[in-house]
C-alpha cells in the first residue's frame, strides 16, 4: 500500500530508460518491479546464477542472458541510467582464492562505468556499510575511514577507488552504502541475518545465532533500498567526484542479539538458541558463517546517515526494523514456509554458487561451462 501511495507522485516523472545489471537476484528482482511501477521503462542483463532460486513468481523484465564480463557499449547503448548489482558476495570457495573471484569484479565494474562515462549514462554501484569493518563507540559517515574485514568489502572500496578516479565534470558516479539489506523479495535470500531468523522462527521455532550476538549491524529494508536507487536516478546531481551515501537509517543500528529478540517476540513459542548448543545438523551448515571463530564476529558498526538524508532529493526511509521482521514475517506465514523450502541450496549465495562449481556447471573463472 505504501508503494502505492509513493508511486503515485511519480506519475509525471518522464519516462527513463534504465539497466540493471544484475537483474536476476535477491535486490535486483525487487527493484526492476519496483522502478517498473514508478513508471519507468526497465531492461536487465544477468548471467543467471541465481535465476532458479524463486520463493515466488518474479516480475517478468525484457533480460538478456549475458555475462558481465561480456557486456560492452552495444548492450548499454540508450539508457539514462545504470544499476550494477552483478557481483560475488559471498566468501572464496572451492580451491578458489579471493582474487581469483574478485578482482573480475573490481574489473568489469570500472570497464562499465568507463563506458557509461563516454557514453553520458548515470552509473550507481550498490556498495556496502560493511566497509566500515570494525570500529568503536562512534557512528561512522562517508568522510570517515573504512576498515574492510573480507575480501567482499575490500572489492567495495577498490571499486569506490576506481570510480573515484573516473569522476570529473562530466561524470558523477553514485555509490550507495547499504546497510545489511532484509525484506522480501521473490527471489529471497535466506542467508542475510534478518530473513534467515525470521525463516528459522518459523519452520523451527528456534532462533539460532552463530555468534554471542553482540555485534553492531545497520540494517536496511529492500524497498527502502530500491527507493534509494529510484532517488539518485532522478537526481540531476553535477558533483564533479564520486558521490558516497551511506544508505539507512540511524535508528536501524542494532546488535544481533536484539534482532533476534525482536523476532522472538513475534513469532509465537519460538525459542533463541546459540549454534553451539544446537542438535539440528542441516540447520547448523546453513546458519553457520565462516568468518565467525569462537562465537564472535569481529566485524562490529553503527553508521551514521545523515548525509542522504540531507543531500538525496525526495529520499526517507519507510520501514525501520521492528516493522520490517513483523512485514517479512507476515509474507513468509502467507506462503506457509516449510522447512522444506527454507533449506532450498538456491537462497543461499555460498552453498549455491559451490554447488554449481563442483558439479561442473560453471569453471574456476566462473563462466559457465557449455
Amino acid at each position: 500500500m505504501e508503494l502505492e501511495s509513493r508511486t503515485m507522485t511519480n506519475k509525471s516523472v518522464t519516462k527513463k530508460k534504465i539497466l540493471v545489471i544484475g537483474s536476476q537476484g535477491y535486490l535486483g528482482s525487487r527493484l526492476t518491479e519496483y522502478l517498473e511501477t514508478c513508471k519507468y521503462e526497465v531492461k536487465g542483463i544477468d548471467t543467471g546464477f541465481f535465476k532458479g532460486g524463486e520463493l515466488t513468481k518474479p516480475h517478468e523484465i525484457s533480460t538478456l542472458s549475458k555475462d558481465v564480463r561480456l557486456i560492452g557499449e552495444r548492450e548499454l547503448e540508450g539508457y539514462t541510467s545504470v544499476v550494477l548489482l552483478a557481483g560475488i558476495s559471498n566468501d572464496p570457495f572451492g580451491n578458489l582464492t579471493s582474487e581469483q573471484i574478485y578482482d573480475p569484479t573490481r574489473e568489469y565494474a570500472l570497464r562499465i562505468a568507463t563506458i557509461c562515462k563516454h557514453m553520458g549514462i548515470k552509473f550507481i554501484f550498490p556498495s556496502s556499510c560493511s566497509v566500515y569493518g570494525v570500529a568503536g563507540k562512534d557512528f561512522l559517515a562517508e568522510q570517515d575511514a573504512t576498515n574492510p574485514q573480507t575480501p567482499y568489502s575490500l572489492n567495495k572500496i577498490q571499486v569506490e577507488e576506481g570510480l573515484s578516479l573516473l569522476a570529473d565534470d562530466t561524470f558523477s558516479p553514485i555509490a550507495l552504502r547499504f546497510g545489511t539489506i532484509y525484506g522480501f523479495s521473490p527471489r529471497i535470500r535466506f542467508d542475510v541475518v534478518i530473513n534467515m531468523l525470521c525463516g528459522l522462527a518459523l519452520t523451527t521455532k528456534e532462533i539460532i545465532l552463530n555468534s554471542d550476538g553482540e555485534a553492531w549491524r545497520p540494517h536496511l529494508h529492500i524497498e527502502d533500498a530500491c527507493e534509494s536507487i529510484r532517488c539518485c536516478i532522478d537526481w540531476d546531481l553535477n558533483a564533479s567526484e564520486l558521490m558516497i551515501l551511506n544508505v539507512g537509517n540511524n535508528s536501524d543500528n542494532y546488535k544481533i542479539i536484539d534482532i533476534a529478540k525482536i523476532i522472538h517476540k513475534h513469532v509465537k513459542d519460538s525459542k533463541l538458541n546459540f549454534l553451539a548448543r544446537s542438535d539440528d545438523d542441516a540447520t547448523k551448515e546453513l546458519v553457520k558463517d565462516r568468518k565467525i571463530q569462537d562465537g564472535v564476529d569481529t566485524r562490529t558498526y553503527r553508521v551514521c546517515f545523515d548525509k542522504i538524508h540531507e543531500l538525496l532529493p525526495g529520499f526517507k526511509c519507510h520501514w525501520n526494523v521492528e516493522a520490517g521482521i513483523i512485514n517479512l514475517l507476515s509474507e513468509l506465514k502467507r506462503l506457509k514456509l516449510e522447512s522444506e523450502t527454507f533449506n532450498k541450496r538456491e537462497f543461499y549465495r555460498l552453498q549455491h554458487i559451490e554447488h554449481l562449481y563442483h558439479s561442473n556447471q560453471i569453471d574456476g573463472n566462473l563462466f559457465w561451462i557449455k
